[in-house]
């Protein structure tokens, strides 16, 4: 296939050295699967598996699924046209934690714990990991490492990809570092004689966008994709609405798209090269929507609708599609344990649909469940779903009329934007007011509406569809154990919606080492956080070269309960200067964390640094910012 040249290897930024992990025993006490089941299968008589995610893709931001924009990916067109790709297939959660989790677990949020950004360090389910490790894979992984299990370090991944051989950190950005991991990766499980299951998570679109700094400015980026996109050339989607910020932000994220269409096509051109292009079942989708708003951390169409595609030698035929059944993220591994042949022990919640690549149909594939708990910031804001071919029903028990949701897109510039435009245009004042407090059920016509502009919860005409969907959103709650249930069977009691919703938000807190559940609704109806903690600081960079590199170390002591957290370090120029490169990392416990930044060629006068717990700033448990650095220019 046609494949883009990547990019000249970026300057390592951080250094350090991930051993091998050992599976503990605790985890093999509670793994089913015997390694002597399929220990006579020859490693050459079984399919390689590999698995290509992108992050905060909304599905029609790619050609083969519809996109307005010509050439946003190429690559991922041609992997597309080559095997099977679903029309209607969607994720269960609109954000990543969450999401990656049901996808390599075939068990719904709910019932593995895994609702918001925390470490489950006691999950006791099986996971895509753990068992096609037992059943003699060689299992690796790039980039969402700690998203993409119930906790990390997880003990059943060989290899960490997003560190090479030398023990230097690969940058998230670069196509070439998606080369490198996949070739490292596909190596080491021809070293150890297995077939390999590695699942290569690519860091675009996800924020920060290409060339992206604060405020939604343009700056140098060294990882340029292969086409740049202008302001004038993206569409802008029916969901948001047309302007110059928002245009702008659309562009960074429309050239992130064809950045991650790039990457893909090095993480394809490394397979091609090793030779197990025939033997090796190929998987790719979006963990959800693009991270703006009304499509991450929601659960309306577009935040929800991946393009999943799948090409499986033997079963799979080049270009087709399946545009009759619904599938689900939920659906992903048990499809991907029968395609491999290997027993799974437990229940599970999703079904393989694995007859669909072979053409044939399944009945009962005529919906599909989204659910939501929890932003990256801890805070609670639950929501149920179910979304047939023609509509889309939504149950919101958090919204009270002034609870305000926290979600990943506030401090985007789309963001800001809107909520200037809201002090005079009525028409974007009505939608500012949905996207913070929402209404507690809605309806859409999703064929005539999918961005979800009209809300038909009280047209006399839909209310027979709106019974018989709120009817299966009851029945699976049912059938999953979902602890919402009795909420929902009062779902007109706002009392009964309101302790609910409290209860939940006591437990996020407590979770987060907060005393009470109190300190969401005083940041929502105040504007301002709870007491402040310290959690992190800074020490003053051990040393600064100019036209290289500048070192800051981060202090954190983190509660136990709290377990592992993303860190997100930026270095501006100045002390409230403009960003000059945002990384982002993560520790637990009791530690320092050492982040290395590349100094532009001419580097400012003085730098300063700025931290804060989370991969959102507004929902941040705490920010820090350093003192002022002379570089010595």
């Amino acid at each position: 296939m046609q494949t883009h040249e990547f990019l000249k290897p970026a300057t390592v930024a951080m250094t350090g050295c991930i051993a091998k992990l050992l599976v503990a025993s605790v985890l093999i006490a509670n793994l089913a699967v015997s390694n002597t089941t399929y220990a006579n299968v020859a490693a050459a008589e079984k399919p390689n598996v590999l698995i290509i995610t992108v992050d905060d893709m909304s599905a029609d931001s790619l050609g083969v699924f519809g996109c307005k924009l010509p050439e946003t990916s190429p690559n991922i067109d041609a992997l597309a046209h080559q095997g099977m790709r679903f029309n209607k297939a969607h994720v269960v959660v609109g954000n990543c934690f969450p999401s990656r989790n049901v996808m390599w677990s075939g068990l719904y949020p709910h019932n593995t714990g895994v609702e918001g950004f925390y470490q489950v360090r006691d999950a006791s389910h099986l996971h895509l990991a753990d068992l096609t490790q037992q059943a003699g894979y060689f299992t690796g992984i790039q980039h969402k490492v700690g998203h993409s299990t119930p906790y990390s370090p997880y003990p059943s991944w060989d290899v960490d990809l997003d560190t090479d051989q030398q023990g230097r950190k690969r940058d998230i950005k670069a196509a070439k570092s998606y080369f490198d991991g996949t070739s490292q990766g596909i190596q080491q499980a021809k070293n150890a004689n297995k077939p390999f299951c590695m699942v290569i998570n690519v860091s675009d679109p996800h924020k920060p966008f290409f060339a992206e700094g604060k405020g939604g400015a343009t700056v140098p980026d060294k990882n340029v994709p292969s086409k740049v996109f202008t302001a004038a050339d993206v569409p802008v989607p029916g969901f948001l609405f047309d302007d110059p910020v928002v245009r702008k932000e659309l562009a960074h994220y429309y050239s992130s798209v064809r950045r991650a269409d790039d990457c893909v096509g090095a993480i394809l051109k490394a397979l091609d090269e090793s030779g197990q292009r025939d033997n090796t079942i190929i998987m790719f989708l979006s963990d959800h929507g693009m991270p703006l708003p009304f499509a991450k951390t929601q659960v309306y169409h577009h935040s929800s609708h991946t393009p999943l595609c799948l090409i499986v030698p033997g079963v799979t035929s080049a270009d087709t599609v399946d545009s009759t059944h619904m599938v689900s993220a939920v659906d992903l591994l048990p499809t991907l344990l029968e395609l491999t042949n290997i027993k799974h022990p437990k229940r599970m919640d999703g079904r393989s649909f694995a007859s669909l690549l072979k053409g044939e149909t399944q009945h009962n594939r005529d919906y599909i469940i989204k659910e939501y708990s929890e932003n990256a910031g801890g805070s609670r804001d639950p929501m149920r779903s179910v979304q047939t071919e023609k509509h889309l029903y939504i149950f919101n028990p958090w919204s009270n009329g002034s609870r305000i949701m926290a979600t990943a897109t506030t401090g985007t510039p789309t963001y800001r934007r809107m909520a200037e435009l809201a002090k005079t245009d009525e028409q974007i004042n009505a939608r500012h007011d949905l996207y913070q407090h929402r209404v507690p059920e809605e309806l859409y016509d999703i064929q005539r509406d999918p961005d979800c502009l009209v809300n038909l919860i009280n047209s006399a005409e839909h209310q027979p569809e709106l019974t018989r969907l709120t009817s299966i959103l009851e029945k699976w709650m049912q059938d999953t154990g979902d602890n919402m249930l009795p909420v929902f069977q009062n779902r007109t009691d706002a009392a009964v919606r309101e302790a609910y919703v409290v209860a939940q938000e006591a437990e996020a807190e407590a979770r987060k080492g907060g005393k009470s559940g109190k300190g969401k609704q005083q940041r929502q109806q105040t504007g301002k956080r709870p007491a402040k903690v310290n959690y992190i600081s800074f020490a003053d960079p051990a040393a600064v070269v100019a036209d290289k590199q500048v070192t800051v170390s981060v202090a954190h002591k983190l509660p136990k309960q709290l377990g592992e957290q993303v860190f997100t370090i930026t270095l501006k120029s100045g002390n409230q200067g403009q960003r000059i490169d945002r990384k982002t990392v993560t520790a637990s416990g009791i530690g320092s964390t050492t982040v290395t930044f590349d100094l532009p060629a001419t580097p400012p006068a003085e730098i300063s640094f700025a931290a804060f717990i989370g991969d959102d700033f507004p929902t941040s448990i705490q920010h820090v910012q350093s003192g002022v650095l002379a570089t010595g220019r």
